[in-house]
């Protein structure tokens, strides 16, 4: 495919990634689920990607969100949005999957490596325990869900995106480099949180040659479907959850992080400005002028260094 064939020619303001090809890899819920939306809106092709069908769960154990759906929901928004079932730990079906895209559009622009899944196994085998307190098992199945799977697909679906003529990988994890230099409480959780920063910052050299962009990406405190479950609320009254959990008054909804990754895609100077970095939805969204959906602006990351861990007398407010 020539330069020419993969260039976009003047996409309209309000679709500036209009005939760009996006993977969102872990697009069942959460944070996945909202990029690949507001990829769509923006205009993008997207492949969304997971393990949770309408016919099948994951391990995760939740049915009330699927792929399909949120390739629904992509398309709704005014993009083309293409479910396509995937364990992302089955190199086979990732090979599938580079192999669909290639026949399909000849090209990647965005890769974003949104996978985990691994929610079900932290309050019961990671928090409040010392590593080798946790089940082995538990503690490999994080470093697969966290790490393996993102490993095997950079490594499957980076040839496809070199061919873009704006490559951007995005590594989505918990917590920013800075905030990560604090131990993640158990090591098995600690590397699956902090390796995600290292690839986006390796990948960042290998992609520079090629005019891309590798950044890593963090949300704060996530209003994701799971979270506001286990709170027992829900996104019109997640305020309800401050009085069992104060910190939860910096929470953000997925909306945030996904309009801050749009924007960082449309965006044509980010190579000099995100390559090999690590960084938040707070910071992102305060570069591009981005706002959460209720008109704010949190700084989660930035809050728990000041407040939880520095001693500063703040309110949660004071950071939104």
């Amino acid at each position: 495919m020539s330069n020419e064939d993969k260039t976009i020619q003047h996409p309209a303001p309000d679709r500036p990634l209009a005939g760009r090809i996006a993977l969102v890899a872990g697009a069942t819920r959460g944070a996945g689920r909202a990029q690949a939306v507001e990829l769509g809106r923006a205009g993008a092709t997207v492949y969304v990607t997971g393990r949770t069908t309408r016919n099948r769960a994951s391990e995760v154990g939740r049915t009330s969100e699927t792929i399909e759906e949120t390739a629904e929901f992509v398309t709704e928004a005014g993009g083309t949005g293409i479910a396509v079932p995937t364990d992302h730990l089955d190199e086979d079906q990732v090979r599938a999957l580079a192999r669909r895209i290639d026949g399909e559009q000849g090209r990647l622009d965005v890769l974003v490596n949104d996978l985990w899944g691994g929610e079900h196994l932290l309050v019961g085998s990671v928090f409040g325990r010392k590593s080798w307190e946790t089940p082995l098992a538990d503690g490999l199945r994080i470093l697969e869900l966290g790490v393996r799977s993102h490993v095997i697909t950079a490594a499957l679906l980076l040839p496809l995106l070199i061919r873009s003529d704006a490559p951007l990988h995005v590594e989505v994890t918990d917590g920013t480099a800075r905030y990560n230099r604090r131990y993640r409480e158990n090591m098995y959780y600690d590397l699956a949180k902090t390796a995600p920063i290292r690839l986006a910052f390796g990948l960042g050299q290998e992609l520079a040659e090629y005019g891309g962009t590798a950044v890593a990406v963090s949300p704060g405190f996530l209003r994701s479907e799971q979270m506001l479950a286990h709170f027992g609320v829900r996104e019109e009254n997640w305020r309800d959850a401050i009085a069992r959990e104060p910190a939860f008054a910096i929470a953000e909804s997925p909306q945030y992080l996904a309009r801050a990754v749009a924007a960082l895609a449309a965006d044509p100077g980010r190579a000099a400005r995100w390559n090999g970095k690590s960084t938040s939805s707070g910071e992102l969204a305060k570069a591009y002028g981005v706002r959460d959906v209720d008109g704010s602006r949190p700084d989660a990351w930035r809050y728990f260094e000041d407040v939880l861990h520095g001693g500063k007398e703040a309110s949660p407010e004071d950071y939104r």
